[in-house]
């Protein structure tokens, strides 16, 4: 039996079979035990099951930062922290940064904790997880972050940043010309695709290249992430454009 354990609650994949689980919640002391479905649609909304208890609310630690979600209303994916940390820390001092799919602040939240960011602009299109981006930036004390609820396709436009964050991976390709026109002079787009492994070296960078029009597109990274299906990989490309 697999499993990952949110705050104080037991996530168990599909393999589980045990059904006592008060002893299981005891062994792991959590409160809730669930199973995810699948995360479905734009807004990434979860399709779950009770095992045990009630409560689906729950504060995650991680890397420094809190994070407060109900999940069964906004997803959580644990296999990125590694990622969400990388990130902070290649954060400069007093850079201007757009999270795009902001979510409860995956993102976000470590940026601000761990870099000295001059202001960081999160968009999230999901109500629930608006409000949890709003708790989470008062939970981790964080006066330099404008939550913003909306659809980035329609808000990025708004503001132009030194760093733009694009953490989501289903059709992200298609934001990414309001990305890059929201990129200042010699500004990192940070881009994340789920990509064919024999596509890997060509797919992500071509599609940056063929909407960054006339700018110069410079890779200074492709970061695997982690295996998204078989064959197929979550990468992420960090790339500078003048």
């Amino acid at each position: 039996m697999k499993y990952k354990k949110i705050g104080d609650i037991l996530i168990l994949d599909n393999s589980y079979s045990n059904d006592d689980f008060e002893s299981l919640s005891e062994r792991h002391n959590v409160k809730t035990i669930m199973k995810i479905n699948h995360i479905q649609g734009t807004k990434r909304e979860p399709i779950y099951k009770i095992l045990f208890g009630n409560e689906t609310e729950t504060i995650n630690k991680e890397n420094g930062c809190l994070f407060k979600l109900d999940l069964s209303k906004v997803m959580w994916s644990k296999g990125n922290n590694n990622e969400r940390l990388r990130i902070a820390k290649l954060v400069e001092d007093d850079e201007t940064v757009i999270d795009m799919f902001a979510g409860i602040g995956y993102f976000t939240i470590p940026i601000g904790v761990h870099s000295n960011a001059k202001e960081i602009f999160a968009i999230e299109i999901n109500p629930n997880s608006y409000h949890y981006l709003c708790e989470n930036i008062k939970l981790n004390n964080l006066d330099n972050v404008t939550p913003i609820l909306g659809d980035c396709k329609a808000e990025t436009p708004k503001y132009k940043a030194d760093r733009i964050v694009m953490g989501y991976v289903k059709t992200t390709h298609h934001y990414l010309k309001v990305a890059i026109d929201s990129l200042n002079e010699g500004g990192v787009l940070h881009y994340h695709e789920t990509v064919p492994e024999k596509l890997m070296d060509t797919r992500p960078i071509e599609r940056i290249v063929s909407q960054a029009g006339d700018r110069d597109v410079e890779l200074l990274k492709l970061n695997k992430i982690k295996k998204y299906s078989p064959g197929v990989e979550h990468v992420v490309l960090d790339v500078r454009i003048y």
